[in-house]
């Protein structure tokens, strides 16, 4: 991984036009806290999550490299449905004027007894649910490896997170993820279904 400057942050961008990758690693940069800081592929940190001694928490905030606040996600009640709400925000963990910006939900029935069949999870993600025309995602999880793919209605990939290789063929261990992200797919909600993702592990 490049060098990274504490004192040299970047303001993220929510999307771009080309495929990017990133470098998420599974722990805070605060001692004795929980999270994860993620680094774009110049070493710079573009979002970070600080959880302060705690794991699997009902609410986590996502904030870019400065401290300032993107998401907020929080864990429903009824924890057998697997429910997530992601609520974007304006600035500060404290801001009333958060609006609600994506729901996961665990996928039940048939479909979640053949994917465990098969070593999955699945869960539908619904994005933009205060616009008159929502849509929707699925997140595939894969159960024993810290792996996951979120894809489109039609089965378009729009976002991917799987164990790190270096350029020689090195596997990084379980905590140091790259995380690539489609063109024209928003940076920031990708960040909040991957903190999602960590939650579902207990990796956050």
């Amino acid at each position: 991984m490049a060098k990274v400057h504490p004192h040299e942050v970047l303001a993220a961008n929510s999307t771009s036009c080309k495929q990017e990758v990133f470098t998420v690693w599974m722990k805070s940069l605060i001692m004795s806290s929980n999270g994860c800081a993620v680094f774009d592929s110049n070493g710079q940190i573009v979002y970070r999550v600080d959880n302060y001694g705690y794991k699997s928490i009902n609410q986590v905030h996502i904030m870019d490299a400065k401290g300032k606040v993107l998401f907020t996600v929080v864990k429903k009640k009824f924890p057998m449905l697997g429910l997530w709400d992601g609520y974007r925000s304006s600035g500060t963990a404290t801001n009333k004027d958060k609006k609600q910006g994506f729901r996961v939900r665990k996928l039940l029935g048939i479909r979640m007894i053949l994917g465990f069949l098969r070593g999955y999870s699945f869960y539908k993600v619904v994005v933009r649910l205060n616009n008159d025309q929502p849509f929707e995602y699925i997140m595939e999880n894969q159960i024993s490896k810290p792996s996951c793919k979120i894809v489109d209605s039609f089965g378009g990939l729009v976002a991917e997170v799987k164990r790190k290789i270096t350029t020689s063929g090195v596997v990084l261990g379980e905590d140091v993820l790259t995380m690539v992200v489609e063109p024209h797919i928003d940076h920031s909600l990708i960040m909040g279904l991957v903190v999602v993702f960590g939650l579902i592990h207990i990796k956050l």
